[in-house]
């Protein structure tokens, strides 16, 4: 007994340590949005300030560039009549036009040095308020990941119940989290990052576009940039779809599948056939939540794993229960052999258990892989 408490303690250690690493990095990205704002509103309040400087420079010129007219004239009329005037007379009227024509000068040069600074603080404000925007969607992503931590987590652990199982298992969660880590990083790295970076080119290429080529060549490049943040939406859709599906609490747990199912088809250029019997209804949200990540990990496997050319989901809702199949024609494998090995059957076998169901899987070398759950339905959480 003491040596499964001792189990149960390090299981949870590792656990509220993932926790802890994940709240300190919100914090982090917190400070980082809060210090970009707050250089924000510092640099939009010298911005102002030096547009005030501006409006006096200018206000300043107009009258400078009055006199220094004032003063020519003068001088002309001083030239023309040169010997009505004194020595002194003249020399005093020769330094006033030149003394306003310096200060004119100097003048305009503060206005452009101002102009400049102004133009600069702008380009820097644009660049916090990225990185303010940036910060915020991280902070989303890391309140996913916090709830994920501390609710499912917690539930799976509570759930197990032998201490090899719980330290077998609490590895696989940290290297399963750790590879869905690299993955998420590398996709979005390699998708939306880089046609947002390729769309940020394009549009700072346009203006010379425009000048060099012409407005059709740069109407292309707008063009070919439109297609490219269409992509990148595309991928960030797919993305956020990987990890909780929005329409999932708007639309109930069939419509979800069906788009889900229709995603995956189109992305990784397989026949995804999904065949439902029944009645659609709403069940709780937990339950819709736990059955579609259910459904999701045997697609998932069936994706990654069997090689599958056509996969097939059933999915029959009667009175009482929920029956799925999963159903590939993929490579399958050997069950013995891979015996409790598959975090993503142990997990799954972990939710139906919970929730009072059964799960089957029949795969053979060569013969595809059928994945049965049957689950009591649920209609609310409580």
């Amino acid at each position: 007994m003491s040596v499964v408490k001792d189990h149960e303690k390090a299981l949870d250690s590792v656990i509220d340590e993932m926790i802890s690493v994940v709240t300190n990095s919100k914090q982090e990205v917190f400070e980082i949005g809060e210090e970009s704002r707050k250089q924000q509103d510092t640099l939009n309040k010298e911005v102002k300030e030096i547009k005030r400087e501006v409006e006096n420079i200018i206000s300043e010129s107009d009258e400078l560039e009055r006199r220094l007219k004032a003063s020519r004239v003068r001088l002309s009329e001083v030239s023309k009549n040169f010997e009505q005037y004194s020595e002194e007379e003249v020399r005093q009227v020769y330094n006033n036009t030149h003394e306003l024509q310096t200060q004119l000068v100097v003048q305009r040069q503060k206005e452009v040095a101002l102009i400049k600074r102004r133009d600069d603080l702008e380009q820097r404000i644009k660049t916090l308020a990225n990185s303010v925007q940036r910060a915020e969607k991280l902070m989303s992503k890391i309140n996913v990941i916090l709830t994920y931590l501390q609710e499912d987590f917690k539930e799976v652990n509570d759930a197990l119940e032998s201490a090899k199982q719980k330290h077998e298992f609490g590895l696989k969660i940290i290297e399963a989290q750790e590879e869905e880590r690299r993955n998420l990083s590398r996709e979005i790295h390699d998708g939306p990052a880089q046609m947002l970076a390729n769309v940020l080119i394009r549009s700072d290429i346009i203006d010379k576009t425009i000048k060099q080529r012409g407005m059709d060549e740069a109407l292309k490049e707008i063009k070919e940039m439109k297609e490219m943040a269409r992509s990148a939406l595309y991928e960030v859709r797919r993305i956020i779809y990987d990890l909780r599906p929005m329409a999932l609490d708007d639309l109930g747990l069939v419509p979800t599948l069906r788009r889900y199912l229709s995603t995956i088809e189109e992305y990784h250029e397989l026949k995804i056939i999904f065949e439902f019997k029944g009645k659609e209804m709403r069940y709780g949200h937990k339950f819709e939540a736990a059955v579609f990540r259910m459904v999701q990990e045997a697609v998932q496997n069936a994706v990654k794993h069997a090689q599958a050319k056509i996969i097939r989901v059933q999915f029959e809702a009667t009175d009482h229960r929920l029956n799925i199949r999963v159903i590939d024609d993929g490579i399958g494998f050997d069950q013995e052999a891979n015996k409790n090995q598959s975090f993503g059957l142990i997990g799954m076998r972990e939710r139906i258990e919970m929730l009072d169901g059964n799960l089957k899987v029949e795969s053979e070398l060569g013969q595809g892989t059928k994945v049965k759950i049957s689950l009591p339905n649920v209609y609310d959480d409580q």
